[in-house]
């Protein structure tokens, strides 16, 4: 039986994030660590140190889920990290989803959808978080993402080291980003045999100080819903309302919708922006920018 690396890890990172004051104990005068001791942890779940201890170095044994849901409960776990707790404290890899080992295809109903959401931007992410679909005011928006090669059309990839996303998401870009890369870690562990997902993270690791910062704090996330605010070349700041939609059928494809109220600001930046021709979205520095749609900018 293979030891659980992953595992540990998570416990390990989790426990030195959870304070003793947030897990309602007491702060012993003078104490240096500012998160658990693992007696500590132990003794909230109602395991023995030994057998917590074991869990941490990834030792191989196999821990019940109600063992699981009391360590859960202790460290204070989100229903995401819950959920990424329980599928890596697998001793071998989960059964296949119908479908995870051929190549991903978004069905042709769920294209007309996005194609018919108009001015709406909306998009289709799968394993790894590839982009597997966007309509066009999702390319206006973020990026001709069918014009870049097979290999770089990936949000999280996108993400970390396009300076046209950090440019879009500004201030904000930190969060973004590492969100992101929580998601993409819940999917390698849905996938842990997935080479591709094992590519993308060794080029990001050997290009991105920050990947390797997010990818070692064991963060994990499932998208829901939320707010965003890009500053776009274009329309300038857009502040606009997120769903994410896992889809019957498929769970490894999500359909993502970037929405903005009527009569909002931000309607009347989509609005001005779904005039422009693509590809419209982030020019390179110094680039002439596109112009409303059937003309060039600066033209006659």
């Amino acid at each position: 039986m293979a030891h659980n690396e992953e595992l540990g890890a998570f416990l390990r990172t989790r426990r030195a994030a959870l304070s003793p004051e947030a897990a309602g104990l007491p702060l012993p005068s003078g104490r240096r660590v500012p998160g658990l001791r693992r007696e500590e942890l132990a003794s909230l779940a109602g395991v023995s140190v030994d057998y917590y201890t074991r869990l941490e170095q990834g030792r191989p044994i196999v821990p019940s889920e109600a063992v699981l849901d009391a360590i859960a409960s202790a460290l204070r776990l989100n229903a995401a990290e819950r959920d990424y707790l329980h599928t890596v404290a697998r001793q071998s890899p989960p059964p296949r989803r119908r479908g995870s080992s051929r190549a991903q295809a978004v069905r042709p109903g769920l294209l007309t959808l996005i194609e018919q959401l108009g001015d709406t931007p909306a998009f289709v992410l799968g394993r790894r978080t590839d982009m597997l679909a966007t309509n066009r005011m999702a390319r206006l928006l973020f990026a001709d993402f069918p014009a870049m090669p097979a290999r770089e059309r990936n949000a999280t990839r996108w993400l970390i080291l396009d300076e046209g996303a950090r440019s879009l998401f500004a201030d904000d870009w930190e969060r973004v980003a590492a969100d992101m890369v929580g998601t993409l870690r819940m999917d390698a562990a849905r996938h842990p045999d997935d080479p591709r997902t094992v590519a993308l993270v060794g080029e990001l690791s050997m290009r991105s100080q920050e990947f390797r910062r997010w990818w070692a704090e064991q963060k994990v996330v499932e998208f829901s819903f939320g707010v965003k605010t890009l500053h776009h070349p274009l329309v300038g700041a857009v502040r606009l309302e997120t769903e994410a939609l896992t889809l019957p059928g498929d769970p490894d494809q999500m359909l993502m919708v970037y929405l903005a109220r009527a009569a909002s600001p931000a309607r009347h930046a989509l609005d001005l922006l779904a005039t422009w021709s693509e590809p419209a979205a982030l020019s390179p520095p110094g680039a002439p920018a596109p112009g409303p749609a059937g003309t060039a900018a600066g033209g006659r």
